[in-house]
């Protein structure tokens, strides 16, 4: 009988290497395994203006929506609203001298030398520049909502004093989010940008299931953690998903 077992294994064993080799190397089963992250959205931001001033209107409540180009808050702008049109005046001015000069120079009019007319020409450009920069200052006093978004945070109220760089509204958009994760070096090895996956993010009682794309797969590893920091974009255009929340990436490999 032992005969006949150590014989089965001295067939079996060649017949198992010659599989092997047909085969092109060592059966290898495909793993897949769920890594926790968190959502955020890829448009999130706080506005602030770079000069001090008295918040004088906020067109907008928290909960609105506010379309690019438009004025989320706007700081008191009078004085400088009345510096524009001081500077427009000067400016029409001084366009219109120069006019006047220019069509006596095209004349050769022996009283408009080349000198008076480059004169008057500068002092145009100069009062151009002006009224720009007045109109830049007027510009600062307002803060322009960037894309369109949901105001979350209005934290000045109308009539308040704020401080240059003091965050004043922030803007939210979360129609496009990102799912991002820190993985195992070894599991984020295969990832690459574009590669789409697999997304299960929670919305209240419920587990949503979306398709993601990998956007970002940072090119180091944190040599505390040993884990890769890793983002996949999805779409979220009914917001059923709230920035902030909880998920889980299917990550498949060999």
């Amino acid at each position: 009988m032992n005969k006949l077992l150590t014989l089965a294994r001295d067939v079996a064993r060649p017949l198992a290497l010659l599989l092997l080799i047909l085969d092109g190397g060592p059966l290898r089963a495909q793993t897949t395994a769920w890594v926790n992250g968190i959502t955020e959205s890829i448009n999130d931001v706080t506005l602030s203006t770079p000069l001090a001033g008295i918040v004088g209107k906020r067109p907008f409540n928290e909960g609105d929506r506010v379309r690019p180009g438009q004025a989320a808050v706007e700081l008191d702008k009078r004085l400088e609203e009345l510096e524009v049109d001081r500077r427009k005046f000067a400016m029409d001015l001084k366009k219109n001298d120069l006019d006047s000069t220019r069509a006596l120079f095209d004349k050769k009019a022996l009283s408009i030398s080349r000198e008076e007319m480059d004169k008057k020409i500068s002092e145009f450009n100069i009062a151009s520049v002006e009224l720009d920069l007045a109109k830049e200052q007027l510009r600062k006093r307002q803060i322009i909502a960037p894309f369109e978004g949901m105001i979350v945070d209005l934290p000045v109220k109308e009539g308040e004093a704020c401080q240059a760089l003091q965050p004043l509204v922030r803007i939210v958009d979360a129609k496009r989010c990102y799912f991002v994760a820190n993985v195992e070096a070894k599991s984020g090895h295969s990832l690459k940008v574009g590669k789409n996956v697999k997304l299960q993010v929670e919305a209240g009682n419920e587990t949503i299931p979306f398709p993601g794309t990998i956007s970002f797969v940072s090119p180091v590893v944190d040599p505390a953690s040993g884990l890769l920091k890793v983002k996949a974009m999805f779409e979220n255009p009914e917001e059923r998903i709230r920035p902030g929340v909880a998920g889980k990436m299917l990550l498949e490999g060999n």
